[in-house]
């Protein structure tokens, strides 16, 4: 199986926090729905920003052998975007527009595809702000998905969402990832859930993994790292 993100040895320290990781070593496969757990602070979205280059002054190796999207934690994310969500959807593709400030038709059919994929085209002049939470989440996967269609990193995807929503969300990446071999690197608190679609578990502890490998081992109670 192909690796896609291998990271090794990596340690990361806040100025007002040392130690948040230590010595993780983690592969994230290809077409997998890999899934990141662990307490409130153990760890998991401070990987995730060292892995798409928002945390700086790590030790060790991220080696990354496609590109990803990124969709950060909901509280992180402005939603009162004076914008609709066809306008969205297709700032995904700025980072591959470095030299031009106009999208460019391919841009545009690509988004369309996505957006009609995620159920979204229908509505894509609504402005983004009048949307439910569950749409928002739509739009702004879709938006990761406009950078690349290969590999997604998202933190919390259902966080704030009622439950037939999210599990709405989860059934959309499950087929994506069968669809397109996407591959898909979650945090999630939502584990009851989430591991009914995910592949691959990786559970960090106090900034330490305590358990990588298989989601059905992981469920019956296996000691994997």
């Amino acid at each position: 199986m192909q690796t896609i993100i291998d990271i090794k040895d990596l340690s990361f320290s806040y100025p007002s926090k040392k130690d948040v990781l230590k010595k993780i070593n983690i592969k994230v496969e290809k077409g997998k729905f890999t899934c990141i757990v662990g307490e409130n602070g153990s760890g998991k979205s401070t990987l995730l920003k060292c892995i798409v280059g928002l945390n700086k002054g790590y030790t060790g190796q991220i080696s990354i052998d496609e590109k990803v999207g990124y969709l950060p934690q909901k509280t992180e994310i402005q939603t009162n975007f004076p914008a609709s969500i066809e306008e969205v959807v297709l700032s995904g593709t700025i980072s591959n527009n470095i030299n031009s400030i106009f999208y460019k038709k391919d841009d545009k059919e690509k988004a369309s595809r996505i957006m009609k994929e995620l159920g979204i085209y229908d509505i894509r002049k609504k402005s983004f702000i009048d949307l439910s939470g569950g749409q928002q989440q739509r739009v702004l996967i879709a938006r990761a998905m406009c950078a690349t269609e290969k590999t997604i990193i998202l933190d919390e995807p259902t966080n704030g969402l009622d439950p037939k929503v999210a599990k709405q969300i989860y059934e959309m990446l499950d087929k994506l990832k069968k669809e397109k071999n996407l591959s898909i690197l979650m945090v999630s608190h939502d584990i009851d859930r989430a591991l009914k679609y995910t592949d691959k578990v990786i559970e960090i502890e106090n900034g330490e993994i305590k358990y990588n490998g298989d989601t059905n081992n992981y469920l019956t109670g296996g000691d994997i790292k």
